[in-house]
């Protein structure tokens, strides 16, 4: 019999699991359920299993991968990303790693523009002000023309290349920045590709769709944020720790921008951030991939990558362990 581990997070759902694994799978697959969380949860799981589904906030280092023993085949993640998977011990271990890179594709690319708005046209200024009892546009100046203004795209992913397409019709320039994808396909969707600095030297507003990698952490500093001005709105759909969060708060505080959108922090849940409940600054709890689709093609492709390890099959989230965006 073939065991799955699955994390107890609400975005995993086990009976997706159990009835795909059941018809895919030609031998019995047991699933067992449990609270991880943390390396050390997974740690304490114990051994003997030939999967193990994690969520995006269970690391799993070189050490959990010894320890859950040499029965593991696959490690399939619950998300776009790896980060926090050490894929090298993984491969070096004869272990798989997967991931769903575009279950919510439209879904961050529509939050991450809706943050955009939100901050753009001073929708929550406004909200707190009419709750407060006033009723005048002044509250939210300056609100600057969208189609007047310059988009920059940190990342050009599928996710950014969907929020370009959605972009498109509003009239504002797109700029991107991403070493892995040329220009040619950026001039496809009207885009231009700049290198990092330029990127923050031209546009009015930034959203990032980047990856959490040994490269772009901290990629956007203050000498970054700093090129940008009072007017800007920076956006993060990506990693919270992408973005200084120091320098985030430094350019918020000092005016240097008008706004941050952040649906992602440097620590989740956050403890204390001083980013939660900042005036200028709309924060969401790590949503924007939601959607009731876009939670069910996670799990059903998630399940799907398993068993096709367990069918000795390639699976269509497989991790290249070469892939130079790791």
């Amino acid at each position: 019999m073939k065991r799955v581990l699955l994390s107890a997070f609400s975005m995993i759902d086990p009976e997706t699991y159990r009835e795909h694994l059941r018809e895919a799978v030609s031998e019995p697959v047991g699933i067992e359920v449990a609270q991880l969380g943390s390396t050390d949860r997974l740690i304490e799981a114990g051994t003997g299993f030939d999967a193990v589904v994690v969520d995006v906030d269970t690391p799993v280092t070189a050490e959990a991968i010894g320890a859950l023993g040499d029965e593991l085949e696959v490690i399939a993640r619950a998300a776009v990303g790896v980060d926090g998977v050490d894929v090298a011990a993984a491969t070096d271990a004869g272990v798989r790693v997967t991931r769903v890179p575009e279950y919510c594709t439209d879904e961050v690319a529509t939050h991450s523009l809706s943050l955009l708005f939100a901050c753009l046209r001073s929708v929550t200024t406004y909200d707190d002000a009419v709750a407060d009892g006033r009723w005048t546009w002044e509250d939210g100046r300056p609100i600057r023309r969208v189609s007047e203004s310059t988009i920059g795209l940190l990342s050009f992913g599928p996710i950014a290349r969907r929020a370009a397409e959605q972009l498109s019709g509003f009239g504002a320039e797109l700029l991107a920045h991403d070493p892995f994808v040329d220009g040619d396909r950026m001039d496809e969707l009207g885009v231009e590709k700049v290198a990092f600095e330029a990127l923050f030297d031209r546009s009015d507003h930034v959203a990032v769709y980047a990856p959490l990698t040994p490269s772009t952490r901290g990629l956007v500093d203050a000498d970054a944020l700093s090129r940008l001005s009072s007017h800007s709105v920076v956006v993060n759909v990506g990693r919270g720790p992408v973005i200084d969060r120091d320098a985030l708060l430094e350019v918020l505080e000092s005016g240097t921008i008008k706004a941050a959108g952040l649906d992602v922090l440097a620590e989740e849940p956050p403890a204390d951030d001083p980013l939660v409940g900042h005036d200028d600054a709309v924060v969401t709890p790590h949503a924007a991939w939601y959607s009731e689709e876009a939670r069910e093609e996670l799990n059903r492709s998630a399940a799907a990558d398993v068993a096709a390890v367990f069918n000795d099959e390639v699976p269509d989230g497989r991790v290249d362990p070469d892939a130079d965006w790791l």
